[in-house]
């Protein structure tokens, strides 16, 4: 596991991330090493300064460009999930947003891809995790629907914004017994999705949870 250094940098008490522990707690949240780091990572360094002293609830913040950061609980459902079956070499992450999720993924797996259309925000990612010397991630600013095929397959895939329909090229790219932890539906509708390749052509899907995701949008910004 690779360790998130946070000393001298927590902006809020430790009672305030206790209280977000104890909340993910009674959502269902069990894993131990993804509480642990919910709790240790600072998640104010990933929203605008005014909203700092709201980075601990439990709930989803602006970053700009009418794009969210996820509550603490989606982040930490999709997480378990990903990684419930043990903890896979390489994931790949469509939508780096401002990181944070980034981050936890880079704590628990030895590589991270992290795919990002919007390029003022992946910048702002990149550059937030150099600053945690975060060295096993690795940056693309493309369309996050097409993926990344030149390091797959992937024995995880964890994507932070809603397709329609779960897109082919995601599917291709997961390894065989890899999983992907995807939102999809229409805005009103939408559900987040297990999905476990069986093999070339099979594929099982489970419902963990209904959810509301900003949506995967095609092209480059």
């Amino acid at each position: 596991m690779n360790a998130v250094s946070t000393r001298g940098i927590g902006m809020t008490s430790a009672r305030t991330r206790e209280r977000l522990m104890l909340r993910l707690k009674e959502q269902g949240i069990k894993d131990a090493t993804v509480l642990n780091l919910i709790r240790s990572t600072p998640r104010h360094l990933f929203v605008d300064e005014a909203l700092a002293s709201r980075a601990y609830e439990d709930t989803a913040l602006p970053i700009g460009l009418g794009q969210t950061i996820s509550q603490p609980y989606i982040v930490a459902r999709m997480t378990e999930a990903l990684l419930a079956d043990g903890i896979p070499e390489t994931v790949l992450e469509v939508g780096t947003g401002c990181g944070y999720q980034t981050l936890i993924l880079a704590a628990l797996v030895p590589m991270v891809y992290s795919v990002e259309r919007l390029g003022p925000l992946q910048l702002r990612a990149r550059q937030t995790l150099s600053s945690l010397k975060v060295r096993n991630v690795r940056f693309r600013h493309a369309d996050g629907g097409w993926g990344w095929p030149q390091h797959a397959p992937y024995g995880g895939i964890l994507v932070s914004a809603a397709p329609i329909e779960v897109p082919q090229a995601l599917l291709e790219q997961l390894a065989i017994g890899g999983r992907m932890v995807i939102p999809a539906g229409s805005p009103s509708e939408q559900e987040l999705l297990l999905i476990t390749r069986r093999s070339e052509t099979d594929y099982a899907r489970k419902l963990l949870v209904r959810v509301s995701f900003v949506p995967l949008v095609e092209g480059m910004e």
